[in-house]
């Protein structure tokens, strides 16, 4: 099993405060800490420690921002062969923002992201091939156009993108706020696969209007949900190249988002195969 992303690479600078603020206003903070963050390497990591070969196309800067950034990846056997470096660019960043309950806040400046460009992504080879919009859309657009394998699109952060992308989509995904943004263009398309994530209410797939199977999470106390839905993305795509039903792919990937939030950070609180396993075979 092989998954390619295409997707972005970021150094997450996380600062952890009792609530959140709201606009104009200013709290303190408890903690600060860096982490290898960025939906497509977040997705790409979570890929791998469930057991897949998994490629990641990508940009970093030329900056000592990038080694942090990849470490993860490299350590546990993600491809980076073209995740490469740009000259002059520094690697994305994402300011974050984690309350006492595990809620988020979160700003990209996407650096290096913004340079993977259309000729980047051509001759993917792989059984699923899974993209976000945290590098630019034209790029996506071309990475999907080209690829004759399962098309697993992540449609965040929500943004304007060709009606070719989401009509290439064999499985789409999307959380309460990108579902209203696509509101009506999504169920539009009568044979992809449309995956809503709920938060803690967990998830509902549809197809062609009609909704298909639900799941609820494991319960689990939530520390971080950074890095969740991410999980989620690449559990799902990880459980529909293994041939699994509807309820049982959405179940298997609630389960991997939950434990996702269990630790600090993105990457860092990623799950194994095995604890993903452990927590469905405890909620029989």
């Amino acid at each position: 099993m092989k998954i390619a992303v295409v997707g972005s690479v970021n150094l997450d600078i996380v600062a952890s405060v009792d609530r959140l603020p709201v606009a104009g206003e200013t709290v303190s903070g408890h903690s600060l800490a860096h982490h290898p963050g960025g939906k497509g390497a977040n997705q790409a990591l979570a890929a791998r420690r469930l057991g897949a070969e998994v490629q990641l196309i990508a940009r970093v800067g030329s900056d000592a921002a990038a080694k942090d950034a990849l470490a993860l990846l490299r350590a546990d056997g993600v491809d980076l062969s073209r995740c490469l470096p740009v000259a002059g660019m520094p690697t994305g960043v994402a300011l974050i923002g984690v309350s006492a309950d595990g809620e988020n806040q979160i700003i990209v400046v996407p650096g290096a992201n913004a340079e993977l460009k259309p000729e980047d992504v051509t001759g993917i080879e792989a059984d699923a091939l899974i993209v976000q919009l945290e590098v630019p859309v034209e790029t996506v657009a071309a990475a999907v156009a080209g690829f004759k394998g399962l098309v697993v699109v992540n449609l965040a952060p929500a943004q304007s993108v060709p009606d070719a992308l989401i009509a290439r989509a064999d499985l789409i995904v999307v959380n309460k706020t990108e579902a209203a943004f696509f509101a009506g263009r999504l169920e539009q398309h009568p044979t992809a696969e449309i995956v809503v994530t709920l938060g803690g209410e967990g998830a509902r797939l549809a197809r062609g209007g009609a909704v298909l199977a639900s799941a609820a999470p494991p319960n689990v106390e939530v520390v971080d949900t950074t890095g969740a839905g991410d999980t989620f993305v690449a559990a799902l795509t990880v459980a529909c190249l293994e041939g699994r039903q509807a309820a049982a792919r959405l179940a298997f990937a609630c389960a991997a988002g939950a434990l996702a939030t269990t630790r600090p950070g993105a990457q860092p609180s990623f799950p194994s195969r095995a604890e993903v396993n452990a927590i469905l075979g405890s909620a029989r």
